[in-house]
C-alpha cells in the first residue's frame, strides 16, 4: 500500500474525491480573500488554522442527533417487526449520509441503546428470538456500513460516534451488549463508529466489564467518565461525545445537554509559535509575554468565529433541506424562519495545540517533568479557559476551550515554523496534541492520567487522554477497570487505550509484527488511532505518522 499523502486518515482517492479537491482548494482560497485580510494571515502564516474552512459561512460542524424528536413512526407502523427493526437501521444510515453531506464535521448519537429501545418499544417490536437476531444483524450491519462506506464528498467515511453505557431496561441492556459483543466480534476491517461508553457509578457494571474486555482486544468502546469532576453536575443522559472529543454541554440559551446541540466551528492556536516569538523577543516575563500574545490572538480568533456565525446564521433554513426533514437539532427548523434560534444553541470553539512544546520553547524543559513548571503550564490553560468565560458572559454566546485533536494541523505547524526556526522539537515534524505530555515521555499510565487530568476541567469544549499500552491487554478487564478508577478519581472527562494492532491480509492472523508470524506474509495492515477514530496508518497524516514512530508505551 502507498504512503499516505492525505489531509485526513479517512479519505480514500476516487474521480469523485480529485475533482472535490480542487474545488475545495479554490473554495478555500476564496474566504481566505473574502475575510478581513489580518485574519487570513494568521491562517496562511500557521499563527491558527481555522478548520473546515472550505465550509466558512455555508454549514456547522458537528451534531448529536436528537434522534426522538420526529422519529418517522407512522413510517413504519404497518410493518412486520422483522421490516420496522430494518427500518429502523435504514432510517439511521440516512440521517447519517444526508446530514453528513450538509455539515463539515461528524456525527453522534447521544443514548443509541436507550433511543433503540424507545423505538422498538413505541413501534410494539416484540422481544422474540428472531426479532433479537434480526437486530444484533442490524447493529452489525451498521458497523460494517460506517468502516467501509468512502462515499462522503467521494472519499470519506462518515464520522459517527455511538454512546452507550445507561441502558434501564432489558431491552436497552440487551441492545447494549449486542453493540459491544458485534464490535468485539467483527472482522479486523470493522474498526468503525467511534463507541463510547457511559461510566456511571452503580450503573451496568457487567456492561462496563464486556465493554473492557472489547477494548482489551479492539481499542473501542472509549470512556466517558459520567462521575468525574468536568462531568458529574450534568445528569448522565444528557452528556455525550460527538467525534474524538467534542462535547457541547453548556448551554447559554437552554438546557445543558449534548442532545440535538453541535459545534458550529473552531479555530486552533499555534502555542509553540508563540513561544518562539517570546524567546525571540527576548522578554523578561516570558509567560506574561505568552499570556499576551496569546490575547491578542484569541481576541482575532473570537473574531472570525463570530463573523463565521453571523455569516452561516444569515443563510435559509432552506439551505439545509435534510436537517429541515429530520428535526435533530434541539430548537426545529421548521418552527422558526431564523436561523440563529437553531445555531445559537451550538458552539464556537477556541482549541490550542502544543501546550508541551511551548513550555519547552520557553522554559528549556518538560513540563510534567518539574512540578514548578506544572503548575505553571495549568496556569496558562486556566488563563484561557478565563478569557473564553469572560466572552461567555460578555456576548452570550457558548464560546468554549477545546483540546485540539491534530490529525492534520500537528504535522502543518511544525512544518511552518521549522522554515523560521531552528529547535530540537522541530525535528520530530509533529507537535503533541492539546495538553498531552510527549507520546515519547515514558511516563507510567497512572501517571499519565494523573498529570494530564487538571486540564480535563479547563477544556470544556472537549478533550481526551490516551493510555499507550505495550500490547492488546486480552482478558484484563480488572487492569483497565484499575486505570478507569484512576481516571475518575483524578477529574478525566474521558479516555481511551491504544495498543499497536496489526493484522495479516492474507490470512487474517492479529498481533504486533513487520512478517506474519503464522503465514510469514509481509503484506500487513497496520491499524492505530489517529486523533479518536481508528484507522490504518499508511493513510495517515505525515505529522500523525511521524508521531506514531515516536510513540512510547505508558
Amino acid at each position: 500500500m502507498k504512503k499516505s499523502i492525505y489531509e485526513n486518515a479517512s479519505a480514500r482517492d476516487s474521480y469523485v474525491s480529485k475533482i472535490f479537491k480542487r474545488g475545495e482548494k479554490l473554495v478555500k482560497n476564496k474566504v481566505l480573500k473574502s475575510i478581513n485580510c489580518e485574519w487570513s494571515r494568521l491562517h496562511s502564516l500557521g499563527y491558527i488554522h481555522i478548520h473546515d474552512l472550505d465550509a466558512y459561512g455555508l454549514t456547522y460542524n458537528c451534531l448529536t442527533f436528537n434522534v426522538l424528536n420526529k422519529f418517522p413512526y407512522s413510517k413504519m407502523h404497518n410493518l412486520s417487526d422483522i421490516r420496522k427493526i430494518m427500518a429502523i437501521f435504514d432510517y439511521f444510515k440516512e440521517i447519517i449520509s444526508k446530514i453528513g453531506n450538509e455539515q463539515s464535521g461528524g456525527m453522534s448519537f447521544g443514548n443509541f441503546d436507550l433511543d433503540t429501545a424507545t423505538i422498538l418499544k413505541t413501534l410494539n417490536v416484540q422481544k422474540t428470538e428472531t426479532n433479537l437476531e434480526i437486530l444484533r444483524s442490524c447493529i452489525s450491519s451498521l458497523f460494517y456500513w460506517c468502516s467501509t462506506i468512502h462515499e462522503r464528498m467521494g472519499q470519506f467515511s462518515y464520522y459517527v460516534t455511538i454512546n452507550i453505557g445507561l441502558a434501564d431496561s432489558d431491552l436497552s441492556r440487551i441492545i447494549c451488549r449486542m453493540v459491544i459483543e458485534e464490535f468485539e466480534k467483527a472482522p479486523f476491517y470493522v474498526y468503525k463508529p467511534n463507541i463510547v461508553f457511559k461510566v456511571k457509578t452503580g450503573c451496568n457494571a457487567d456492561l462496563l466489564t464486556k465493554a473492557l474486555l472489547c477494548s482489551a482486544k479492539k481499542m473501542i468502546p472509549t470512556y466517558l467518565l459520567c462521575d468525574s469532576t468536568p462531568n458529574k453536575k450534568y445528569k448522565a443522559v444528557d452528556l455525550a461525545i460527538m467525534g474524538c472529543r467534542t462535547k457541547v454541554v453548556q448551554n447559554e440559551h437552554g438546557k445543558a445537554t449534548s442532545i440535538g446541540r453541535g459545534n458550529i466551528g473552531y479555530i486552533t492556536i499555534n502555542l509553540p509559535r508563540l513561544a518562539f516569538e517570546v524567546v525571540k523577543e527576548n522578554f523578561d516575563d516570558k509567560m506574561q509575554a505568552l499570556k499576551d500574545k496569546w490575547l491578542k490572538i484569541a481576541a482575532n480568533t473570537k473574531d472570525i468565529l463570530l463573523d463565521r456565525y453571523q455569516r452561516l446564521i444569515g443563510l435559509s433554513t432552506t439551505d439545509f433541506p435534510n436537517n429541515f426533514a429530520h428535526e435533530l437539532w434541539i430548537t426545529d427548523f421548521s418552527k422558526t424562519k431564523n436561523l440563529e434560534d437553531i445555531f445559537k444553541n451550538g458552539t464556537l470553539s477556541i482549541g490550542f495545540i502544543g501546550l508541551s512544546e511551548a513550555m519547552e520553547i520557553i522554559h528549556g524543559e518538560k513540563f510534567y517533568m518539574n512540578s514548578k513548571k506544572y503548575k505553571i503550564a495549568v496556569d496558562f490553560v486556566s488563563f484561557m479557559r478565563e478569557y473564553i468565560n469572560k466572552l461567555r458572559v460578555e456576548l452570550k454566546m457558548n464560546f468554549t476551550l477545546l483540546a485540539s485533536s491534530g490529525e492534520f494541523i500537528s504535522g502543518r505547524f511544525s512544518e511552518i515554523d521549522s522554515r523560521i526556526y531552528e529547535h530540537a522539537i522541530l525535528e520530530k515534524n509533529y507537535y503533541t496534541n492539546s495538553f498531552h505530555i510527549d507520546v515519547d515521555s515514558n511516563c507510567s499510565a497512572f501517571k499519565k492520567i494523573e498529570t494530564e487530568a487538571p486540564f480535563h476541567n479547563l477544556c470544556n469544549g472537549g478533550c481526551i487522554s490516551y493510555v499507550e499500552l505495550k500490547e492488546a491487554p486480552i482478558g484484563n478487564a480488572e487492569g483497565l477497570k484499575e486505570l478507569i478508577d484512576c481516571a475518575m478519581q483524578s477529574g478525566t472527562n474521558y479516555l481511551g487505550f491504544n495498543f499497536d494492532k496489526d493484522v495479516c491480509k492474507q490470512c487474517g492472523e492479529e498481533g504486533v509484527f513487520d512478517k506474519c508470524d503464522n503465514c510469514a506474509c509481509e503484506d500487513i495492515i497496520r491499524i492505530r488511532r489517529v486523533s479518536g477514530y481508528l484507522e490504518i496508518l499508511d493513510y495517515f497524516t505525515a505529522g500523525k505518522q511521524a508521531e506514531v514512530k515516536n510513540r512510547k508505551k505508558n
